[in-house]
């Protein structure tokens, strides 16, 4: 296994610790005036979203993480798993929903995600940054309403809601920026 020194770290870098996949979210290199240099990163924890602060210094080092991403696509929900297809080998993967998490309201069914697996466990499910889902309910239109700045809420064919202008209405589809939760633009048929 690749181990990584404090020279080959930077930002967006997968690092193991403790047995534990990280990701690293800062990245910064500290040349004191006394002493010799050391970097300080911000890594993000792949198994509970924590973010931890680590210094290394010249001769330490980390390992890289057993990490394999597939393509998948979105089954199904049955309640305690959802369902995944790799898309290679058609074989099914149920995925706890408490591990799908976050990416759970964004999901289609059919929909084509990228699933990260440590050690043969899946432990991030990216969703595409840009989606298009079907507004099932919001608030009707009212006259005047059209300009300005003002949103109303809006609930997405998934569940999620999303804040949306009040010019656009129910039943039409828009275009949600899933790492923001927010909406973007409508679709014009």
């Amino acid at each position: 296994m690749a181990t990584y020194s404090m020279g080959d770290l930077k930002k967006g870098l997968k690092i193991e610790i403790d047995g534990i996949p990280f990701k690293i979210v800062e990245y910064q290199h500290v040349k004191p005036g006394k002493g010799p240099a050391f970097v300080r990163i911000k890594i993000k924890s792949f198994i509970d979203g924590k973010v931890l602060e680590k210094t290394f210094h010249a001769g330490d080092k980390c390992e890289a993480p057993n990490l394999e991403e597939k393509k998948m696509q979105y089954l199904y929900d049955e309640g305690e798993f959802c369902q995944f297809m790799d898309n290679e080998t058609y074989e099914q993967v149920g995925i706890a929903s408490s591990d799908v998490g976050e990416a759970k309201k964004w999901i289609l069914d059919g929909m084509n995600v990228s699933v990260l697996f440590h050690n043969g466990k899946a432990i991030d499910i990216e969703v595409p940054q840009v989606v298009e889902l079907k507004i099932i309910e919001t608030a009707p239109n009212f006259k005047g309403d059209t300009q300005g700045s003002n949103k109303k809420p809006a609930t997405l064919e998934t569940g999620a809601v999303v804040q949306i202008p009040f010019h656009v209405l129910e039943g039409e589809t828009i275009r949600v920026d899933t790492t923001k939760g927010e909406y973007i633009e409508r679709v014009s048929k």
